[in-house]
């Protein structure tokens, strides 16, 4: 059973703050195919072996969401929270992740973070700019989730001829087609992106060739970032570094490169602050 064991102190300046949090991480999300990529992305990193998951056990979206919904006030007892911001289920999720956020509000990038994983604009590639439209969409989730990472997912972005589009009685189906933009990089069209992430992960494989995969994968974005955006790959390079790009106040990575770097370092952070706030042990 899950551990309720966080705490609203009494104090007015520590009010809605909730000091006693453990190695959880949250991750919330109603497609499963992401929710495996990331959890096993993580339970395979050996510096994050102490982090206990916490994901829907849902088996359909209704179910996973009512679930999200009823279990908000546990994430309160995370030092991670991942949200999947995608544009196609992300009204959906709005009412559980603005309690969500409510709850962790206070603590989000002291002894809380969260990360961001998403698409991108919806007219991305339709006028050949990039930050032009990407600041207000990194701007909009930062207002609303305060992530301390953005991590843009090219196998969540489709285009608008893409989308399937559904009648409110229809069951809500998350789509597992390859995006055509990057469907001419595998030589079976008709791979399924669960597929795709599984091969790039490589959690069964050796410590070598999950390197050469995440080379593999890294090539792949280089090289249609460079096809889409040819004149601003001095500027987009970034996007392939661990810091990620930066524009102003917003900043970006991509998924899923550096990911569990990411989360190693936010758990790191989380533990530190916590050990830093006086009556607020690090479990």
């Amino acid at each position: 059973m899950y551990e309720d064991k966080y705490t609203i102190t009494d104090s007015k300046q520590d009010i809605l703050s909730h000091p006693r949090r453990r190695d959880y991480i949250h991750v919330l999300t109603l497609d499963p195919t992401l929710a495996d990529d990331v959890c096993e992305r993580i339970g395979a990193d050996k510096r994050l072996v102490r982090c206990r998951l916490i994901c829907p056990r849902g088996t359909n979206v209704r179910d996973a969401l009512e679930e999200m919904e009823r279990t908000a006030p546990q994430t309160a007892s995370s030092r991670l929270i991942i949200f999947d911001v995608r544009r196609a289920t992300l009204p959906k999720l709005r009412h559980a992740f603005n309690a969500i956020v409510g709850y962790n509000r206070r603590d989000f990038n002291k002894l809380c973070y969260s990360i961001c994983i998403g698409d991108g604009p919806l007219n991305l590639f339709r006028n050949g700019g990039f930050a032009e439209l990407f600041v207000p969409h990194l701007a909009a989730h930062r207002v609303d989730f305060h992530p301390a990472a953005f991590f843009y997912d090219p196998f969540l972005h489709y285009e608008p001829s893409e989308v399937v589009l559904q009648s409110i009685d229809d069951e809500f189906v998350i789509s597992d087609a390859i995006p055509k933009r990057l469907a001419p990089f595998f030589k079976n069209d008709s791979m399924k992106v669960g597929t795709i992430r599984q091969f790039f992960r490589a959690v069964d494989k050796d410590e070598q060739t999950r390197k050469k995969r995440q080379r593999m994968l890294r090539h792949v974005y280089k090289k249609r970032l460079a096809e889409l955006f040819p004149e601003q790959q001095e500027q987009l390079k970034d996007l392939l570094t661990r810091g990620g790009i930066q524009w102003a106040s917003e900043k970006m990575n991509l998924y899923p490169l550096y990911f569990e770097d990411w989360v190693y370092d936010l758990m790191h952070e989380a533990r530190q602050h916590a050990i830093a706030k006086p009556n607020a042990p690090a479990d």
